[in-house]
């Protein structure tokens, strides 16, 4: 924050637009908070987990690069009689699983919100097998723990160092869970790592829009001097809503939501 606060200093900025998720629009709201600081925010994050907001633009074109992925995968898995296992970003929320899950017809989806057990998800698989379907697709998000009956958790991270917020790197759980399925069912498993190719390439038409209808607001709520204030989706308006609400928890998958999901399981 004192990075920021001498760059404002030095060359005189009138305001700031922070474009970011949790962690960019929490350094702007305390900016606005403790230093005064003439702040708006536009949320932006593939992780779609900011609350105030419907969607944040990001989140639509990495979704449909997951699905994408998905849908390749479909015809390897088949002809190989194997199990894909897909890991997706997302950190401690399931919505780009949840979502290119559904879209791609996964066959189990593990998200944090409601963590399956190792044991489920291979009976899953088990199941498909014994109806002559030896193939599946199984979707995970990174930060989803993985359980088992026992009720041992584990939470795979890909290093012990963390990132400039505190946060661990989360990576991995699908090498851990495609060698249990594998070793549980004796069906051959492999695991595919999207990573960073969900964060790039060409931004759908709906994040286009998206993003050009925030940043018009953005430039109308400085223009007002709607400080410490967010662009959010309600609906199919563009709106502004405190920063302090959009901060207040992560936007967690609803239960119904991995219920539609669900019913396509097996």
């Amino acid at each position: 924050m004192e990075a920021v606060l001498e760059t404002v200093q030095a060359h005189a900025l009138d305001a700031i637009v922070a474009i970011g998720g949790e962690d960019t629009l929490g350094v702007a709201f305390r900016l606005y908070e403790e230093y005064g600081l003439k702040v708006v925010g536009v949320p932006k994050t593939i992780d779609n987990d900011l609350s105030g907001t419907d969607y944040t633009f990001g989140f639509d074109t990495a979704v449909h690069v997951a699905t994408e992925a998905v849908d390749r995968l479909h015809s390897t898995a088949e002809s190989h009689n194997r199990v894909m296992v897909v890991e997706v970003m997302g950190r401690h929320t399931g919505w780009i699983a949840v979502m290119a899950g559904i879209a791609g017809g996964a066959d189990a989806i593990l998200i944090p919100e409601f963590p399956m057990t190792v044991e489920e998800v291979c009976a899953l698989v088990q199941q498909r097998a014994d109806r002559g379907k030896r193939f599946s697709i199984v979707v995970v998000s990174e930060g989803t723990p993985l359980m088992t009956g026992s009720g041992i958790e584990q939470t795979v991270v890909s290093s012990d160092e963390v990132d400039a917020f505190g946060h661990v790197r989360l990576g991995g759980v699908g090498t851990v869970l495609a060698g249990k399925i594998e070793r549980v069912t004796g069906i051959e498993a492999r695991v595919t790592i999207l990573g960073y190719i969900q964060r790039g390439g060409t931004p759908t038409a709906r994040d286009r829009v998206l993003a050009t209808r925030y940043g018009v607001q953005a430039a109308e709520m400085v223009k007002a001097g709607e400080w410490g204030m967010m662009a959010a989706l309600h609906g199919d308006s563009v709106v502004s809503v405190p920063l302090s609400e959009a901060l207040a928890e992560l936007k967690t998958v609803p239960r119904e939501l991995y219920e539609i999901a669900q019913t396509f399981f097996g």
